[in-house]
């Protein structure tokens, strides 16, 4: 029978409502339980697409004699931390704090008052890599809480303690970053590159779109080459491994080999819109083919694979599938994307040994290394060798195989829409279009704001739930769906110049000053009334795969700020790098997107305004701004219908007598110069910056 998660939602609980284990979600009715009768409580959390939640539920959740042992020791419960990541932050620090190491699935053991006491990641059926077994972890826990509770309880109210100050991010001392953070993070960056295989660091290699978004702007704002290089060398190595959908384009969540050649092969709408958003200025300020290519195949990704119909983004798809050629096997990683070469032979017949060549497909495997034993006999196809075969044929070749894969099994798709992932998809197909002009990108970025507008705000689109699925939405938006969506919608106005998208995302920004405001600076997870069952709000003060909300809006802010002249907008950015600030300056690399907000902050800031910019002119003024990456910019523009909206924004646009031709103005420090119409003397006044 199913147990109490058949009635979820959630794509990653429903895959464990046929588990033996008696799981509740996270809510009322287990914490009154655990209490009730006197239990520790075990939370294990995961997502749909985690490739060794998988491999946890298969080898201990799904087996009836250790879901006994668990029922009977304890309450359990699973969550989903795509839903709540509030919740997966908070014990993710106390099991980082006990362990020095944290990921998922994160196994976590609470008292009835919800106080971490222990926990880890994965757990194996039998002590192995160093590891305690799950039954024996249990057995263990089980025993202590019976025979020392006294030690435990006292053990859990210090290491709550310990959660309570890292997650507040709790530090007497505050300032504004030095500028010289700006270069030490450059040079960190430098120290950390790796010139023969892009990317920083060592083996795996996440692609870090912060980072490279940080170092174009740097580039743009400095002429550093170096910056550049970096930047352009990291997305190129990324789309030319493995990494990088090679028949079906979209990037992987991360390389398990420092080549970045064999991917972990779930795909994220999270890493898929950031990287959209670096190749759209990497290939503003390159204008590199390859970039290109990339910057479509991977649009071509988010619309095919990841477009819900009514215009929202699904979160993700999963990194195991059932082997094609095994009918009756069990779910293998990467077995969607793998190819024998024998296969490749047959498919595409004389054209075989050039791709083959092209693409690093040989007899066997040419993977690195192969732990689990999934890769024996095929290759992850990686562009090895560009010259081997011309882009044309290579085209048809990447067809006929793209063709022959559909027909296998496709990896589960999480078909939850996240507000938040949204907010960054926009942002995304909004600076493809910007860049590229390519119309396919801005319909996809204006229907996913429709989509969440619709679905998933309150009628004055101000209060957002945080997930949609199957018709309903559920769960208190936290900051980074405020904050994520207003970055989406400004970016989509800069680009589309709909005054609605602009009134909304003013509006997302005020709530979230609003509901999750700090004092003092930043964005706490969740607003006062939500979440009040965790014993502490957090504050995020890392950039990492995802940008924290603080340093989204505080962006967001300054960029408002010049649009709108609004001084909480200011005051809010003011605070927030003066909160981070010594964290900027010892650690730059935490906060990248903050250091390029404290970039922007602190350089030749203007906006450029395009009056009438339906009227003759109007696009060549608007593409004279959009033709080189500009950070230090903010484009407005209206038409002439929408001057009277634009202007409550804008109060000086009242004051704009039309005329026969658009015209541009350059406001800096809200003082704008005289108009132009002339495309080649703005582009001469923009250079001036």
């Amino acid at each position: 029978m199913a147990n109490r998660l058949a009635a979820e939602q959630s794509p990653y609980l429903l895959q464990h409502k046929d588990n033996p284990v008696d799981w509740y979600p996270w809510g009322s009715e287990a914490f009154a339980k655990a209490k009730t009768e006197n239990k520790p409580i075990l939370l294990s959390i995961g997502y749909s697409t985690c490739h060794w939640c998988h491999v946890m539920e298969h080898e201990s959740f799904s087996v009836p004699a250790v879901a006994e042992m668990m029922n009977t020791h304890f309450v359990c419960i699973k969550l989903d931390r795509e839903e709540r990541p509030d919740v997966d932050k908070v014990y993710m620090t106390a099991v980082q704090a006990l362990t020095g190491q944290g990921g998922w699935p994160l196994n976590a053991f609470l008292t009835p008052e919800l106080k971490p006491f222990y926990g880890g990641t994965y757990f194996p059926p039998e002590s192995r890599y160093g590891r305690p077994s799950w039954t024996g972890l249990l057995e263990r826990l089980a025993a202590l809480w019976r025979e020392r509770r006294a030690d435990i309880e006292n053990d859990a109210v210090s290491l709550t303690r310990t959660v309570t100050a890292y997650a507040v991010a709790q530090d007497e001392s505050r300032g504004r970053p030095e500028a010289s953070a700006l270069a030490a993070a450059e040079q960190n960056l430098r120290a950390s590159f790796d010139a023969e295989n892009g990317g920083f660091g060592e083996a795996p290699k996440f692609p870090m779109p912060a980072n490279v978004r940080f170092l174009l702007r740097r580039h743009a704002r400095t002429g550093n080459v170096d910056a550049k290089t970096m930047a352009l060398e990291t997305l190129r190595a990324m789309t030319r491994g493995g990494l990088f959908d090679q028949l079906g384009g979209g990037y992987a969540r991360y390389s398990t080999d420092h080549a970045w050649r064999i991917p972990h092969f779930e795909k994220m709408l999270y890493d898929n819109a950031q990287l959209l958003e670096n190749l759209a200025d990497a290939w503003t300020a390159s204008k590199d083919g390859e970039i290109l290519r990339a910057l479509e195949r991977t649009v071509d990704y988010i619309e095919r694979d990841l477009k819900a119909p009514d215009g929202g983004f699904y979160s993700a798809e999963d990194a195991d599938s059932l082997p094609y050629d095994e009918p009756q096997g069990h779910k293998a990683e990467g077995a969607f994307y793998l190819w024998r070469k024998s296969e490749v032979e047959k498919i595409l017949g004389s054209a075989a040994k050039d791709f083959c060549a092209r693409y690093g497909v040989v007899e066997g495997t040419n993977a690195f290394a192969d732990p689990q034993g999934e890769l024996i006999g095929k290759c992850v196809l990686y562009d090895k060798d560009p010259a081997a075969m011309g882009e044309a044929a290579a085209g048809v070749a990447r067809a006929k195989l793209f063709a022959e894969r559909a027909k296998r099994p496709r990896p589960s798709l999480d078909d939850k829409i996240l507000t938040s992932w949204n907010g960054l998809a926009i942002a995304g197909l909004a600076r493809a279009f910007g860049a590229t002009g390519d119309g396919r990108c801005l319909e996809l970025a204006e229907g996913a704001a429709d989509f969440v507008r619709r679905e998933l705000a309150s009628s004055d689109g101000k209060t957002l739930c945080r997930r949609w699925r199957a018709g309903s939405r559920a769960i208190p938006g936290m900051a980074d769906d405020y904050a994520f969506m207003a970055y989406g919608l400004l970016a989509l106005y800069e680009t589309s110049f709909r005054p609605e998208d602009l009134a909304w995302g003013t509006d997302l920004a005020m709530e979230a000053i609003r509901r999750f405001a700090a004092d003092g600076g930043g964005l706490y997870q969740t607003a006062k009334e939500d979440g009040t069952e965790l014993f502490t709000r957090t504050l995020e003060d890392h950039d990492g795969v995802e940008p924290a909300p603080s340093s989204v809006l505080t962006d967001v802010c300054l960029r408002l700020h010049e649009l709108t002249g609004r001084e909480t907008f200011r005051r809010f950015a003011e605070d927030t790098l003066e909160k981070f600030g010594p964290r900027l300056s010892t650690r730059p690399l935490a906060m990248p997107f903050l250091l390029a907000a404290f970039d922007r902050s602190i350089g030749k800031t203007a906006m450029l305004l395009v009056a009438d910019s339906d009227l003759p002119g109007g696009a060549e003024l608007v593409g004279v701004a959009r033709e080189k990456l500009r950070p230090s910019l903010v484009i407005a523009a209206y038409r002439r219908a929408d001057q009277a909206a634009f202007a409550r924004h804008f109060p000086a646009a009242r004051d704009i007598v039309g005329a026969p031709r658009a015209r541009a103005y350059l406001c800096v420090g809200r003082a704008c110069g005289l108009p132009t119409d002339d495309p080649m003397e703005l582009r001469r006044r923009l250079d001036q910056l």
